[in-house]
């Protein structure tokens, strides 16, 4: 059963942390979340100190004074388990616990997600502290939703101490089903000498002389993950036994530098599935990536409203360099989460620090005060979201699905692949890109989701695919439907051993090709295309097996071979992209396959205007954020409203024109 967030219309405020500030702040902060129209914010994320100053020993009054100040002001309290960060005693009395890297070097306390996550004396301190925190703001009025730790595997993804190890083959013996061979041959063992006789001589994957092995490193990473969601289930339990009705949730990290959890396997954990995204500062369309990951996120939701509980007003702090916001982008980011499902935006943090790692992170309430802009533009973000709250519980609806799966990324990127130069995200941004520009709705699936609601389905990266989910991905053309498939894809099983026989691999049937040899391309090389385009990064000997060659190179060692053909698959088509064309020459050829699918876009809008579509059960939302520099106008339906500034767009039984001026969003209630 999935409890749901009691907070009326689309969340809104941020992190707070008032034991960063003396106690006659407190006032003046929830006067300015009132002004702000802040409705809930995340308490005690990191007062673990505080409140257990020894093991054993509580102090709640600071906690009970902000849990009474925010109800008595009508601002709900997402109450977060201090667990991210274990207070110095801790370490002092289990200096067992802290973490090690693959050099060997335990790493010391005196920052955040400074713990092995498999280490004992960590997890009951967790669970204690949790159990404790759950059975006494059980029934407190303020408190809406749990926060589970927070960040899980931001610091501490890996940890390669004896107790990790020793856990390591707990969880190795459970997954072979404690069959040694079974395991030796999953890892190809006999490769190197590396043949395992007793599973107590199976380490983590340190550091070596040479490549260590590719398996190896793949289940060690599926651990890793496993092992914080261990500790995440954990806490949810003890929380879910002091308070069966209130919901929980923990902040993914589904953005552009973080990869250590395969959030497929937690997203079912959460009643909420909620995330943080920052812009990456060196991006000059970070648009992009926010939409991407939204709609990452609002696919792990299974489809449902999700939370953006962290994000920025302006510059973060940990970047090379950390630059501030345009003007209208902070509203142009929130709007834009919001477009793509997100229930609740909020923000890391309110009050800006004047002390700490953080202190040169933006806030809603910055070093300057209230005399400031990004003041103004958190209190008319607050009135935007207060006109959006009919919006709340509309879902997204797409006709293309992009296929993401966390170990295809993890083995793609091992050592020793035929190039260095192969990144999972940027692959599959380069074709969800030429899409979000059309204004396409996308979706993300797993491998083996079940297809049938869409028109056309695009594996731009799948290198490691398991044979059920290249099954359900050849079935979907067979059964009707339009799949592309990008190149280095289905050409390692779910072990990451190479299927035989010609790449690509487990697709080879359905694509009607055969490649016999791969030839990447280095870095700066490219090679022209017949289609009057360049490619870069890969090429390969490719034979038609029944596919039609659409496009071959013109240049190159390969010159004359098929870089991009299409195949009759059943009674549908799968199409190969062999190579990585130019973007302008991979955006003709997606809307080629996707007119070809009948895929429709949300809105013909001009360029540099994001059109999005929320659905809900008696009208649609259409969200319109311009991007641009120039003013732009966009057909909506008749009868439409538009809610950020409550006028009638039009009253005639005929498509109305809605001025999008640059910068700006509108958000227009279309009946339906």
């Amino acid at each position: 059963m999935k409890r749901e967030l009691k907070v009326p219309g689309i969340a809104y405020g941020g992190d707070y942390n008032p034991e960063q500030w003396p106690e006659e702040v407190w006032a003046e902060d929830v006067r300015l979340m009132r002004e702000a129209g802040v409705n809930m914010v995340s308490v005690n994320i990191f007062s673990w100190a505080l409140l257990e100053p020894r093991e054993g020993e509580y102090d709640f009054t600071r906690l009970d004074k902000i849990l009474a100040l925010l109800h008595e002001n009508g601002i709900a309290a997402d109450l977060a388990t201090p667990t991210a960060a274990p207070p110095a005693w801790f370490f002092v009395e289990h200096p067992e616990a802290l973490p090690v890297d693959r050099d060997g070097r335990t790493l010391s306390y005196g920052s955040r997600q400074t713990f092995c996550p498999s280490s004992p004396a960590y997890r009951e301190a967790a669970l204690r502290i949790a159990r404790v925190l759950g059975e006494r703001y059980a029934d407190h009025p303020a408190v809406v939703m749990w926060h589970v730790h927070n960040e899980y595997g931001c610091h501490n993804g890996e940890c390669h101490c004896d107790t990790s190890a020793a856990a390591f083959r707990v969880w190795l013996r459970e997954k072979y089903g404690d069959d040694l061979a079974a395991l030796n041959d999953a890892w190809g063992t006999t490769f190197w000498s590396q043949w395992y006789y007793d599973w107590d001589e199976i380490i983590p994957p340190r550091a070596t002389g040479a490549v260590p092995n590719p398996t190896h490193q793949l289940d060690w990473r599926r651990f890793c993950s496993d092992a914080l969601l261990s500790l995440c289930r954990a806490e949810r339990e003890v929380l879910l036994e002091a308070a069966p009705s209130t919901p929980a949730t923990t902040n993914f990290m589904v953005m552009f530098n973080f990869d250590k959890l395969d959030y497929w396997r937690w997203a079912p954990e959460l009643d909420i599935v909620s995330n943080d995204h920052y812009l990456q500062s060196a991006d000059p369309e970070s648009q992009i990536d926010i939409a991407l990951s939204g709609d990452l996120v609002r696919s792990l939701a299974g489809g449902s409203p999700w939370l953006l509980m962290e994000h920025s007003t302006g510059a973060v702090n940990w970047q090379p360099v950390n630059r501030a916001k345009t003007a209208g982008e902070l509203r142009r980011n929130a709007l834009s989460h919001v477009a793509r499902g997100a229930d609740g935006i909020a923000y890391f943090q309110w009050r800006a620090a004047k002390a700490g790692a953080e202190q040169w992170h933006s806030a809603m309430l910055p070093h300057a005060g209230t005399d400031s802009q990004i003041w103004r533009d958190v209190v008319r973000l607050g009135a935007d979201l207060r006109s959006l709250a009919e919006v709340r519980g509309s879902t997204g609806v797409a006709e293309v699905a992009i296929v993401w799966d966390w170990s295809a990324w993890w083995a793609l990127e091992l050592p020793s692949q035929p190039s260095g130069e192969l990144r999972f995200q940027e692959l599959v941004r380069a074709w969800y890109e030429p899409l979000w520009r059309s204004g396409v709705a996308v979706d993300f699936v797993r491998p083996d989701a079940d297809l049938s609601a869409y028109k056309l389905v695009l594996a731009p990266s799948l290198y490691l695919v398991d044979d059920a989910g290249a099954a359900n991905l050849t079935g979907f053309a067979e059964a009707g439907g339009t799949l592309a498939v990008g190149f280095h894809s289905g050409a390692v099983d779910e072990n990451a051993h190479v299927r035989l026989g010609g790449y690509p691999g487990a697709f080879r049937e359905a694509l009607g090709v055969r490649t016999d040899e791969l030839f990447p391309l280095l870095p700066g090389e490219s090679v022209g295309l017949s289609d009057g385009g360049t490619a870069s990064l890969w090429s390969e000997r490719l034979a038609p097996a029944g596919a039609e060659p659409i496009t071959t190179y013109t240049s190159g060692p390969l010159s004359g071979v098929p870089a991009v053909t299409r195949h009759t698959h059943g009674t549908g088509t799968a199409w190969y992209l062999a190579t990585r064309p130019d973007p302008t020459t991979l955006a003709s050829l997606l809307n080629r396959i996707s007119e070809e699918a009948g895929v429709r876009s949300v809105r013909t809008t001009p360029e540099g205007v994001e059109a999005v579509l929320r659905r809900g059960p008696d009208a649609d939302y259409l969200f319109l954020i311009n991007h641009g520099e120039r003013d732009a106008e966009v057909e909506v339906a008749a009868g439409s409203v538009e809610l950020l500034t409550g006028k009638t767009v039009t009253t005639t039984d005929a498509p109305a024109s809605l001025p999008v001026p640059a910068g700006d969003v509108a958000v227009v209630r279309e009946p339906r």
